[in-house]
C-alpha cells in the first residue's frame, strides 16, 4: 500500500503504560483522526459493540481473509485471531484522515514492511515500579496475571528502539503534549501538506507564475 494523504501512526506500549488514555485524549481534540478498529475472532466482552471496539468475526472467515491478503497485519493470541484491514486503512488515509494503530511490536514490523512512511511511537512507563503500581491500581487482574503482564512488558519494551519516537509517560499532561507535537509535526511535513492543501498550493503557484 502506498502512503496516501493521511498519516499512519503505530503506537505501542506495555499494558499499563497509558497508551489508550493518550490516544483517546488526542482523538477527542481532533476530528480528522481515527483509531483503527481491528478484526478479531474472540467473543465480545460486556459493553463492546461490533464495528466500534472490534469487528467481530469467526475463525473460518478470518482465515479466509488472511488467504485473500486482506490484512496489513494479523496475529494469533491465545487461540484468537486479530488483524488490521488494509482496505479500511487505505480508505481513511485517502480521505486525508490520520489513523492510529494500537498494536504490538510484531504487528508494527508487519505494517512497516508494507506501508511506506508509517510513523512508530513507543510509550514507556517511568519505571518498572510505576508500571506495576498502575496495573495493581486498575484492580482488574489477579496477582498472577499482573506478574505475567510485567514479564511480557519487559519483552515488549526491548523493541522500543525499533520505533521513530519515544515518550516516557510519567506525567500524563506532559506525555500528551509530546504525543500531540509529534503528530502535528508529521502532519505539517511538506509531503502531507501537499495533499491536504493541494488546491491552495495550485492557486498560489498559479498566481506566482503570472
Amino acid at each position: 500500500m502506498q502512503q496516501l494523504s493521511g498519516n499512519l501512526f503505530i503506537i505501542s506500549a506495555p499494558s499499563g503504560a497509558g497508551k489508550s488514555t493518550l490516544i483517546q485524549a488526542l482523538l477527542k481534540r481532533y476530528s480528522d483522526m481515527r483509531l483503527s478498529v481491528s478484526h478479531t475472532t474472540r467473543a465480545p466482552r460486556a459493553g463492546e459493540q461490533d464495528g466500534v471496539h472490534y469487528h467481530f468475526t469467526t475463525i473460518p472467515d478470518f482465515q479466509q481473509r488472511i488467504a485473500n491478503g486482506e490484512f496489513l497485519e494479523s496475529a494469533e493470541v491465545f487461540g484468537n485471531y486479530y488483524g488490521t484491514s488494509a482496505q479500511a486503512i487505505r480508505e481513511l488515509l485517502s480521505q486525508g484522515i490520520d489513523v492510529f494503530l494500537d498494536i504490538d511490536w510484531q504487528g508494527a514490523q508487519q505494517i512497516r514492511a508494507k506501508v511506506a512512511g508509517t510513523i512508530g511511537i513507543f510509550i514507556l512507563p517511568p519505571s518498572l515500579d510505576a508500571l506495576q503500581q498502575r496495573l495493581t491500581h486498575r484492580a482488574t487482574d489477579s496477582a498472577e496475571v499482573i506478574a505475567k503482564r510485567m514479564a511480557q512488558a519487559q519483552s515488549e519494551m526491548s523493541h522500543a528502539f525499533e520505533y521513530d519516537y519515544l515518550i516516557i509517560n510519567d506525567q500524563l499532561e506532559q506525555a500528551y503534549n509530546e504525543l500531540e507535537r509529534i503528530v502535528l509535526a508529521q502532519r505539517n511535513r511538506f509531503s502531507s501538506q501537499a495533499h491536504r492543501q493541494q488546491a491552495l498550493l495550485e492557486q498560489l503557484l498559479a498566481k506566482a507564475a503570472k
